[in-house]
């Protein structure tokens, strides 16, 4: 009696031991190998947005060579194989001015370290983010040119597996407007080891694309929100003054990002918002005599913190009604933006902390203001799919990290902006997973 009660104990244990087994092959089949996390992955250890920007830049050259010939050195110094986006090449490279080469290969040769609490963090790989990118969803940018800088540079980290277009190179006078993308080379080895949905075409389904967005809506919806909440406004006031600017409304973008396959099958969109918010574009809110105050940027930022209410409940509703129909969850993320930095071009290595204007340049010393409005617009529970991302803390750090032309656009190479892919990477496919499960 008591053998028959031991062997059955012992199936018992084995039954329970195979339905376990079971629900587990189960939850990880849900993360299919697409993935770069898994829920019994090594990498189990999760990387909140400021534990990632509180760390430091370490030296850590990816050359013995120290000496800039060419242009193209700019690709060995930054660890790249070449770049897939031919607007403005050597521009984002910061490597077409030559009087500047002595910035190279220094300001290639630091690396981000993240806070202590993301040790666990998974490196980038290319090749798996590609994977990503096919398998999972790919990656819509929305923002102005510094958004562009972050398109140029991605397109260097996920060379040669992907292709750009337009052709700048054959047509360089293509409008910065128009919509760029990052398609699957057809020549890549990674091709026959991918297992893209159904209606993947890899001539037209683009696997990252960047599209202009200055604003985040159209010049005319501002107008019409700041006279709805103003109705005692002059009919003479004009709020735009003659600056270019180049914004679309939400419905537009966002009819893109919802597009279906072939022509589209994006999960992730990449917003940020807040440099052209200044009194010189919003001219009728310019006050000269507010030199102190930054010409009436107060009144920038109150229609800033009137208008993100607004664009986040538009997202949300668009990405709830999506997903009611059945075409799968899609997520946006908002990545603070950052101001630039005065006299960059006098600097040859990173700060170790983040210091204070003296000229007081745009609208810069702003910009931390903007960021905070748009957080705390996003921190209410009616926006569930839009996540802020202040991880801007690593850039602060790097006047040193400009291209040649300006203080505000950032280098593709210097680890800035690929941080910024390296970050959202882990974050939709980590932060977000542990989150909606």
């Amino acid at each position: 009696m008591f053998v028959s009660n031991l062997r059955f104990s012992r199936v018992l244990l084995l039954g329970f031991s195979l339905i376990i087994a079971f629900f587990i092959y189960l939850s990880v089949g849900r993360y299919n190998n697409s993935s770069p996390y898994h829920p019994l992955g090594p990498s189990t250890r999760t990387c909140p947005p400021r534990a990632y920007a509180n760390g430091e830049w370490i030296y850590c050259p990816k050359t013995n060579e120290t000496e800039m010939k060419a242009k193209a050195d700019a690709l060995k110094f930054s660890g790249f194989e070449g770049c897939a986006s031919s607007r403005e090449y050597y521009w984002h490279l910061a490597s077409d001015k030559e009087e500047q080469w002595d910035r190279f290969p220094i300001a290639q040769s630091y690396e981000w370290e993240p806070g202590p609490e993301c040790r666990g963090m998974k490196k980038f790989n290319s090749e798996e983010v590609v994977r990503h990118l096919v398998e999972d969803g790919g990656w819509l940018l929305v923002g102005d040119s510094v958004t562009e800088n972050h398109f140029f540079s991605l397109s260097c980290l996920l060379y040669p597996h992907v292709l750009g277009s337009p052709n700048y190179t054959a047509n360089p006078y293509f409008d910065r407007a128009w919509i760029q993308h990052l398609h699957l080379n057809p020549e890549s080895p990674l091709v026959h080891r991918l297992r893209p949905p159904t209606g993947f075409d890899i001539k037209t389904t683009p696997l990252v694309s960047f599209r202009r967005v200055d604003l985040l809506f159209s010049q005319q919806e501002l107008v019409d929100i700041y006279q709805s909440t103003n109705p005692g406004t002059p009919e003479d006031f004009k709020l735009f003054g003659e600056e270019t600017v180049w914004t679309l409304s939400p419905t537009v973008y966002m009819d893109q990002f919802t597009a279906p396959l072939p022509g589209g099958n994006y999960r992730t969109m990449v917003v940020s918002t807040a440099g052209h918010w200044t009194t010189t574009l919003f001219h009728g809110f310019r006050d000269e005599n507010k030199i102190l105050t930054g010409y009436g940027i107060r009144k920038v930022l109150d229609l800033f913190e009137v208008a993100m209410p607004r664009w986040a409940k538009e997202v949300q509703t668009t990405l709830r009604m999506h997903e009611d129909s059945g075409e799968g969850k899609r997520r946006v993320v908002i990545r603070a933006y950052l101001p630039g930095h005065e006299d960059c071009h006098d600097y040859r290595q990173p700060w170790t902390g983040v210091q204070r204007f003296v000229w007081d340049w745009y609208n810069w010393s702003y910009i931390g203001q903007f960021n905070e409005i748009f957080e705390k617009v996003l921190s209410r529970k009616f926006y569930p799919d839009i996540y802020f991302l202040p991880i801007d803390r690593p850039a602060k750090l790097r006047p040193d990290a400009h291209t040649t032309g300006d203080c505000l656009h950032i280098m593709a190479g210097a680890g800035v902006l690929e941080g910024w892919s390296h970050y959202i990477w882990h974050f939709v496919t980590r932060e977000v997973w542990l989150k909606n499960t």
